[in-house]
């Protein structure tokens, strides 16, 4: 993997916090000519590290204020079975982060949800409905703490 050089790193640390500038802008705050910076950014994406340019939603402001982490155990580590499991969990919604996991539990589900009965729903009809699933855990997050997009560079 090739390391990013110094205007790269400064122009994913502006990009992550706020990518709604123009290049002019970029190019001034990372101190180069708009055309290099031009460059820099279709080469980031033709490296395949920057990707779809996007506005954050609060959740919360659109009546999503619960986070729910559920955790789930499988009846079968086949091909197939996780396939088809992940497959049905990224037609939902509903849940925003699907994580394969070590230890005890196969999968860590980040949902954000309405209300428990919203929750209920989700977990009894398109999880635990799902012909791999042996078990659940959820943990009700009771607050956001922190919570970020930016990824360290």
């Amino acid at each position: 993997m090739k390391l990013l050089n110094a205007l790269e790193t400064r122009l994913l640390t502006l990009l992550q916090r706020d990518a709604s500038g123009s290049v002019a802008e970029l190019a001034k705050a990372t101190n180069s000519s708009p055309a290099t910076c031009w460059r820099r950014l279709r080469n980031l994406e033709d490296r395949g590290i920057l990707g779809a340019t996007v506005r954050l939603v609060d959740p919360a402001a659109v009546g999503r204020s619960m986070d729910v982490f559920c955790q789930v155990r499988m009846t079968s580590q086949s091909t197939k079975s996780r396939q088809d499991f992940q497959r049905a969990m990224a037609l939902e919604p509903t849940i925003v982060e699907v994580y394969s996991i070590s230890g005890d539990w196969d999968y860590l589900l980040h949902l954000l949800v309405r209300d428990m009965a919203d929750f209920e729903t989700i977990l009894m009809s398109r999880v635990l409905e799902h012909k791999c699933v042996a078990s659940t855990s959820t943990l009700f997050a009771l607050r956001r703490i922190k919570h970020t997009t930016e990824v360290p560079v």
